[in-house]
């Protein structure tokens, strides 16, 4: 059987709130490490360029589509000949209304977004809702985006995969409180439909009341963890074998064996 191989990277990182110039130097250095380690693929977390609470400034530091972050990204990846995920404040081209989003950027600039769908608490004060999944083809990866507190919702890594990702990314800002979830919720979506999970967190305090937990993670298409993060800034890289995919929904045919035509009709009786 044909093994293709495809080495990735999750960047785990604290964040000076507000400051991009100071958190895009220290992402460079983070990931031109990561490339070092021939990672070809490389996940920051969530609002890694401003912090997460920054909610009286999202304005002020949001960006149109493609802006100073994504014209950054652009310029690393080309230099290092890599593709970076990662996760902004999106302010719509349209209007004024801002969006947690993240985005696939490579040498040849910005290749997807996706507006995060299910929004944490106040996010829901400070962003408007995505209405949209969709996946991104490049090179033999297909790949399906979510952000943070998505994990728990199986149905739209389910979405995703039905639409061929055999890998989800979440960059992500996720609370040390609920690692509980955490734990459970990246493997699960990784087994349930024989993905790679790729799940880059934050760590540090923000504003003495918001601590995020850390424990970024690499999962296989069978649950198990190929390389998780502890508690401090690190980097952790691992070597996908995508022919998993393939071998682990032969072995647990979960996606065979959906019945989406009643899924579909139970869902609809809660409109």
């Amino acid at each position: 059987m044909k093994k293709n191989f495809f080495k990735v990277a999750a960047i785990q990182m604290n964040c000076v709130l507000g400051n991009k110039e100071e958190n895009l130097n220290k992402a460079y250095s983070l990931i031109t490490e990561a490339a070092k380690k021939q990672a070809k693929l490389i996940v920051l977390p969530e609002l890694f360029s401003t912090g997460y609470r920054v909610e009286e400034n999202d304005l002020e530091l949001s960006e149109k589509l493609p802006g100073d972050t994504i014209n950054w990204m652009k310029s690393v990846a080309r230099e290092l000949d890599i593709i970076l995920v990662a996760c902004i404040t999106e302010e719509s081209i349209v209007d004024r209304v801002l969006y947690d989003t993240a985005v696939i950027v490579d040498k040849s600039g910005l290749q997807s977004s996706y507006r995060k769908i299910y929004l944490w608490d106040q996010e829901n004060v400070r962003f408007a809702k995505g209405k949209n999944y969709q996946t991104c083809s490049i090179e033999d990866l297909n790949i399906g985006l979510q952000i943070c507190y998505e994990v728990g919702f199986p149905e739209g890594a389910r979405i995703l995969t039905l639409q061929g990702a055999n890998l989800l990314i979440y960059p992500s800002a996720f609370g040390n409180a609920r690692l509980y979830a955490w734990d459970i919720a990246t493997r699960a979506r990784a087994l349930e439909n024989g993905c790679f999970i790729i799940a880059a967190n934050r760590i540090g305090t923000e504003k003495d009341e918001t601590t995020f937990g850390g424990h970024s993670r690499i999962i296989d298409p069978t649950g198990k963890v190929l390389a998780e993060a502890l508690d401090n800034e690190q980097i952790i890289v691992a070597e996908l074998d995508l022919s998993l995919v393939e071998e682990q929904r032969r072995t647990i045919p979960y996606l065979r064996d959906l019945n989406i035509p009643l899924v579909i009709d139970e869902f609809s009786k809660f409109k």
